[in-house]
């Protein structure tokens, strides 16, 4: 019988693997809901959804292994990561879909979620003012006004497999729906910038390095937060926090 392996558990959500099964439980059906209709849209491979009987969704693994983890050197190749950005550039290229996703949240409710997070950082001696404060600097050309496209929403590396030089699936799309496409961009670099050449080669368009290195500042200073609540180490070497340090 195979083994029940735990993924990834916390409060709001859980996913297990069972052989060649996921099971990803939610308590938020919400999230099921726009997960199982992004990936009826997009045009890009993604998990098989086998079955689904609330709060439970079932996908077949997908083959492959991820492009990388944030924290730890990724061994893809230069064309993996240039494949990765090929199948971005297909994804933000695609059909506008109904949803609002993570990646599509307004000027003023980015810039007053930020504000709060900076404050509780420096108030709570979470990070120094001055590490907050340069980084809430860098943040700012996120805060502008941008083209839709549809967006994964959550596209850290980990989500991305790879089998050689392809892509085989991109997995969790419950954050997926419109939104700023170099969210999307940033977040697969989120601590791995030395690929971001690679990235934007597959891509095949210039994109603005300052709005990236801003949306990756922003994101680390949204996370701190929900990342230690919820038993995850932002602080480990490669992450959030060191990638708040190379701003400076």
């Amino acid at each position: 019988m195979d083994e029940v392996e735990v993924v990834v558990a916390h409060s709001e959500r859980a996913t297990l693997r069972v052989g060649d099964v996921f099971l990803k439980v939610d308590a938020d059906q919400a999230r099921i809901d726009a997960e199982v209709e992004a990936m009826a849209l997009v045009p890009v491979p993604t998990p098989e959804i086998l079955w689904r009987k609330p709060p439970v969704l079932a996908i077949a693994a997908v083959s492959g292994t991820p492009l990388g983890r944030l924290g730890e050197p990724s061994n893809a190749s230069p064309a993996a990561w240039a494949a990765a950005g090929a199948v971005i550039r297909k994804l933000h290229d695609a059909p506008l879909p109904p949803r609002l996703g993570r990646a599509g949240r307004g000027r003023d409710e980015l810039a007053a979620e930020l504000d709060v997070e900076c404050e509780w950082l420096v108030t709570n001696g979470v990070l120094p003012a001055d590490l907050v404060t340069r980084n809430r600097q860098v943040a700012e050309p996120a805060l502008r006004p941008w083209t839709p496209a549809f967006t994964h929403g959550d596209l850290q590396i980990a989500h991305v497999f790879i089998d050689g030089d392809e892509i085989t699936g991109v997995i969790d799309w419950s954050e997926a729906g419109r939104g700023d496409a170099l969210y999307d961009l940033a977040t697969l670099t989120l601590g791995h910038e030395e690929h971001l050449d690679d990235v934007i080669a597959g891509y095949g368009t210039d994109v603005d390095l300052d709005v990236m290195r801003a949306w990756s500042s922003l994101r680390s200073l949204l996370a701190i937060r929900w990342l230690t609540e919820h038993g995850f180490d932002p602080t480990a070497p490669g992450c959030e926090v060191d990638v708040l340090k190379s701003r400076m």
